[in-house]
C-alpha cells in the first residue's frame, strides 16, 4: 500500500499574519489526523514573508500538542544552518514529549539566501560538504545512551530516542547518501522533478540495509490542487503558480489570491518555469486527481506521497486535502483488490 502524507509550508496569505498561518496549520493537521493521513511535516525556510514555519521544531511542538496520533516531523531541517547537537536536543525533546511520533528529515541546502545564512550561523565557515558527517553525528546523539569510549558530548534530551532520520534531496547526491547510510529517501519532486526517476533508481540499486531500515523506502513530493470542479481547481491553483514564479524570479512574497485565467497571462519564461512541476501535480475535480495520483504512483513505485497544496482560502485548502485523501484511499483499495 502507498502511504499519503502532507507537507505544510504554513503559507501566509496576503492580508493575513504568521499567527493566522500557524493556527491554520494546526487546524489542517487535526483534519489530516481525522482523515487518516500518515504524516504531517513542516519545512524550514527563512526570510520569506509567505512562510511561517522558520522555527520548525517549535511549530512541530505546537502541532503535536494539538494532535494525538499522526506522525509529525521536519521536511526538512536544513542541517548546514545548525549545529547537529542543537538539532539533536530539539528533536530529542520533541521525541521525549511525543514518543513514537517524531520524524527528522534532513536537507543540505540552506533554505534561504546567503545573507540570511550568515545571519543564522554568524559565520559561513561551515560547508554543505560537511553534511554526511553531520548526519552521522546526529545518529550518534540519538543512539542508545551508552556513549562511545571518549564521547564527552551527549544530547540530553536526545540520547536513546532514536528519532528516525530521512535524507531529503532533489539530485543524485541525496539518493547516494541515503542509500549508503541505509536511510529513507524523500525526493523534492514537487518543485524539482528533473532527476526524479534517476535518483529513485540510484537509491534503490545502491541501498545498504541499516539498523533503522532494512529495505529502501521512497517518498516523493507531489502537488495537489483539488476542488469539486475542474474550473475551480484551476482557479485556486493560480495562487501557488504566482507564488512559484515569484520565488524563481527572486521576489518571494505572501501567498497571493487566485486570479481568473492566470495561465493565459504568463510569458514564455514563466511557462518554462512551470513546465517542470506539471509532471508531479494533480489539478482538477476528484476523478481527475485520483487518476493523476494513481498514474504517478504506478510510474514511480513510490512507497509514500508527500502532498503539497498551497491554496489562498483555508477552507478550500482543507477541501483539497480531503479530496486527495479520498483519492489515496481509492488507490489503495484498488491495489488490495488486485
Amino acid at each position: 500500500m502507498t502511504q499519503f502524507s502532507i507537507l505544510d509550508l504554513a503559507p501566509v496569505a496576503q492580508g493575513s499574519t504568521p499567527a493566522d498561518a500557524l493556527h491554520n496549520s494546526l487546524d489542517l493537521a487535526q483534519h489530516a489526523e481525522a482523515w487518516g493521513y500518515g504524516r504531517y511535516w513542516l519545512a524550514e525556510h527563512h526570510n520569506m514573508r509567505g512562510i511561517a514555519s522558520a522555527a520548525t521544531s517549535v511549530v512541530i511542538g505546537y502541532i503535536a500538542g494539538g494532535t494525538s496520533r499522526i506522525r509529525l516531523g521536519a521536511g526538512g531541517i536544513m542541517l548546514p544552518n545548525h549545529s547537529p547537537l542543537v538539532i539533536a536536543e530539539q528533536f530529542g525533546t520533541l521525541a521525549s514529549l511525543y514518543p513514537g511520533r517524531i520524524d527528522l528529515g534532513l536537507g543540505r541546502a540552506p533554505g534561504t539566501d546567503q545573507l540570511t545564512s550568515r545571519a543564522l550561523r554568524r559565520t559561513l565557515g561551515g560547508s554543505v560538504d560537511d553534511f554526511p558527517r553531520d548526519v552521522v553525528e546526529l545518529q550518534h546523539y540519538f543512539a542508545d545512551p551508552d556513549p562511545e569510549p571518549g564521547q564527552k558530548v551527549r544530547a540530553v534530551p536526545g540520547e536513546g530516542t532514536n528519532v528516525p532520520l530521512w535524507i531529503l534531496g532533489s539530485s543524485l547526491y541525496g539518493a547516494q547518501l541515503a542509500a549508503m547510510l541505509g536511510l529513507p529517501y524523500a525526493f523534492a519532486s514537487h518543485f524539482a522533478p528533473a532527476q526524479m526517476m534517476q535518483a529513485i533508481a540510484v537509491y534503490r540499486e545502491r541501498f545498504e540495509p541499516s539498523e533503522q531500515l532494512q529495505e529502501p523506502y521512497v517518498m516523493l513530493g507531489f502537488n495537489v490542487c483539488a476542488a469539486d470542479t475542474g474550473d475551480e481547481a484551476k482557479y485556486l491553483r493560480s495562487s501557488s503558480l504566482q507564488s512559484f514564479i515569484s520565488l524563481r524570479l527572486g521576489t518571494p512574497g505572501q501567498l497571493p489570491p487566485p486570479v481568473e485565467d492566470f495561465e493565459s497571462t504568463m510569458n514564455a519564461q514563466e511557462r518554462a518555469m512551470l513546465d517542470q512541476i506539471g509532471s508531479c501535480s494533480a489539478v482538477g475535480a476528484p476523478d481527475v486527481v485520483k487518476h493523476d495520483m494513481a498514474a504517478f504512483v504506478e510510474k514511480t513505485g513510490a512507497d509514500e506521497l508527500m502532498l503539497v497544496s498551497s491554496i489562498f482560502d483555508h477552507k478550500k485548502r482543507l477541501r483539497s486535502f480531503e479530496i486527495a485523501n479520498e483519492a489515496g484511499k481509492a488507490i489503495n483499495q484498488r491495489k488490495a483488490s488486485r
